[in-house]
């Protein structure tokens, strides 16, 4: 499947859902995207063929987890869940930050495997890049390396890319 009728695709199977999860909001729902079999293993294969070289796939609660843990396995590599704060055992390392609608905290183990590791974050989607920022900053504040940030849904009126700066952003379908 082309990189054009991939982004087509997607802009098809994602749902608005308006005022989710506060009003004012308008949520981007992937769950048609991932219910769709044919789609979604297009998007898994359009994402492994940019990053046949990472060591490992590092996914951003909780649609990062689905779609990252597929990327993992297509890759043949492990995976790292970027949680939200209070929900990994054991000794974690965390920052905060910024949402559109409010202050978060993620964690990741803090023995992560992704420590001296090429790692590709993943995500659902880039809106103000707040989340992903953070992400990226604490796999980084663990030793990973991390090349790029994968999205399927880049909201460009957000500035989320912007936020993130001279990184390696990627996103299937910009809106």
């Amino acid at each position: 499947m082309t990189d054009s009728h991939l982004a087509d695709r997607v802009a098809a199977l994602v749902r608005d859902v308006p005022d989710f999860p506060k009003p004012g909001i308008l949520f981007k729902d992937i769950t048609p995207l991932l219910a769709d079999g044919a789609t979604m293993r297009a998007l898994v294969e359009n994402l492994a063929g940019r990053h046949r070289d990472a060591e490992i796939v590092a996914g951003i609660e909780a649609r990062g987890f689905v779609l990252g843990a597929a990327l993992a396995h297509e890759l043949g590599v492990g995976f790292v869940p970027v949680r939200k704060a209070g929900k990994l055992p054991g000794d974690v390392v965390g920052r905060a930050y910024g949402l559109e609608y409010g202050t978060a905290e993620i964690e990741v183990p803090a023995d992560t495997p992704a420590r001296g590791r090429r790692v590709v974050l993943v995500d659902d989607l880039l809106a103000t890049g707040g989340t992903a920022a953070a992400a990226w900053d604490l796999l980084e504040s663990v030793g990973a390396h991390v090349v790029a940030l994968e999205v399927v849904i880049e909201l460009q009126e957000l500035g989320g890319r912007a936020a993130l700066g001279t990184r390696d952003v990627r996103a299937v379908l910009s809106v």
